[in-house]
């Protein structure tokens, strides 16, 4: 045995009676701050066997300088730690000091750094005591549910630095521990040529399609992308909050668009007639509800609409996607002053007056 390996060795037997009294250490009490119970988590702090290469280690143990936290240098009997565990730590790591006081704290790194970190060594880079993401789901299972159940998972929950990818997990100035604004994160990601959902299919450059249209859908003016997806998984497609139908055509049910009626009125696909729901009217003639309440064949909203952004108002499309192929089906719509007209898209040239007696009927 190296003399490296004996002298982890006499640490190991002689810190394994002290490290339960390590990890529940009291947490040091924010000023002003009523008393609360900690966020604690039972690790087991022990250092790894001495036979075990870990992945990380934490520098005062590797070097057998046990004073730095404990009341005695003698790693036999090392004795008790001298302060609280974030104390101690921060003593040393004092730039998390500001870290941990940003607006958006996380409790547990706040409490007690021995919630997430083993002081001694770890298999896990950064002496974690888990993997990363699973030490996260530990504490979060609403997330860990969306993550790993949903049908439709994100990327960035899933691969790399996961959780990390846009939560710093110490402290940050927006909400949620979010490293950035959430519409910054997200246009981070799906502002680049090239981006795969996980059936590879290529998806928008979102930035790209802002950039180009300027009438943008009203959720994406706010910079609201949760206002129709969960970022962490769900299982409708496109990780939508709730439904709507993924096809081109569908099938009327106003259950289906369960997404687009949250903010706009669903009698305008339910009512065939009307003189105030809708522009998109011939007369008294729903045009919306010729469209898509059909009982096989109903055109679905993105037929006509961008929903994130357009170069005309209410998000109307040049064109639009058609089939798997992905070939582009130009709209050819013309706005008049007294309504408009489609030119040679799913249907020949028609046009429709909102303003008196109605044009040509479908």
């Amino acid at each position: 045995m190296t003399t490296t390996a004996m002298k982890a060795a006499v640490l190991a037997s002689a810190l394994l009676a002290v490290t339960l009294s390590l990890g529940a250490a009291p947490p040091v009490k924010e000023k002003g701050a009523a008393p609360t119970v900690p966020h604690q988590r039972k690790n087991n702090l022990s250092p790894l066997p001495a036979k075990e290469q870990g992945a990380s280690s934490h520098a005062p143990f590797e070097a057998g300088d046990c004073s730095v936290c404990h009341r005695s240098s003698d790693p036999k009997a090392p004795g008790p730690i001298t302060s609280p565990v974030n104390e101690l730590c921060l003593g040393c790591h004092e730039d998390f000091q500001k870290v941990l006081a940003r607006k958006s704290g996380h409790v547990p790194a706040r409490k007690n750094c021995a919630n997430c970190h083993n002081p001694h060594n770890s298999r896990q880079a950064k002496l974690l005591v888990e993997e990363p993401a699973a030490l996260c789901l530990g504490c979060h299972e609403k997330i860990k549910v969306l993550a790993i159940q949903s049908a439709v998972k994100h990327d960035p929950v899933t691969k790399g630095a996961k959780c990390a990818n846009c939560h710093n997990p110490h402290g940050a100035n927006v909400e949620h521990l979010l490293t950035q604004l959430p519409f910054r994160l997200c246009i981070g990601c799906h502002g680049k040529d090239g981006v795969m959902d996980q059936e590879g299919r290529k998806l928008t450059n979102i930035k790209k399609l802002l950039e180009g249209n300027p009438k943008h859908h009203g959720p994406v003016s706010a910079e609201d992308c949760s206002a129709c997806h969960n970022p962490h998984g769900f299982k409708y497609f496109r990780l939508l909050t709730t439904e709507y139908p993924a096809t081109f055509y569908s099938p009327y049910d106003p259950r289906l668009y369960a997404l687009c009626f949250e903010c706009h009125e669903p009698r305008v696909a339910a009512e065939p007639e009307t003189t105030t729901l809708t522009q998109f009217r011939d007369g008294r003639r729903n045009l919306h509800y010729v469209h898509i309440n059909k009982s096989e064949r109903g055109r679905t909203c993105r037929a006509c609409h961008e929903v994130h952004a357009s170069k005309q108002p209410h998000q109307l499309r040049d064109g639009v996607p058609y089939g798997s192929k992905g070939w582009l089906l130009k709209l050819n719509y013309t706005k008049s002053p007294t309504g408009g007209s489609c030119e040679k898209t799913c249907h020949g040239t028609y046009t429709y007056n909102n303003s008196g007696k109605p044009s040509k009927k479908e």
